[in-house]
């Protein structure tokens, strides 16, 4: 199964270079995921947005990014990876991403 990031190119980290990076970090990662970018994601009141969705899995839409977040992100998309529903019983180890998300949409 490959993972989908979505990065929004809007966004200020969008136009940045966070995609560029990101994408970087996660082909070293080795979890199969695609990386792309939207024009817009409808998170403007907590820019920078990055998404993750997979088949059967739970959707998560995450704000507030910047290129310091890639570590949390590569966290959350082993994890995510791994979890049979990309649901989650602890999500400490997510670090400050945890507080980050916008939007959790059931599979």
């Amino acid at each position: 199964m490959t993972i989908t990031v979505t990065v929004c190119a809007s966004c200020p980290a969008g136009q940045n270079g966070l995609a560029k990076a990101l994408k970087a970090a996660i082909e070293t990662s080795g979890v199969r995921a695609t990386l792309r970018g939207t024009d817009c994601m409808s998170g403007c009141t907590r820019p920078s947005t990055v998404a993750f969705r997979a088949p059967g899995k739970t959707a998560y839409l995450f704000g507030d990014l910047g290129p310091e977040d890639i570590p949390d992100l590569l966290t959350f998309l082993r994890l995510y990876d791994v979890s049979p529903d990309g649901t989650f019983a602890d999500a400490r180890p997510l670090g400050a991403l945890r507080m980050k998300a916008i939007a959790r949409i059931p599979g």
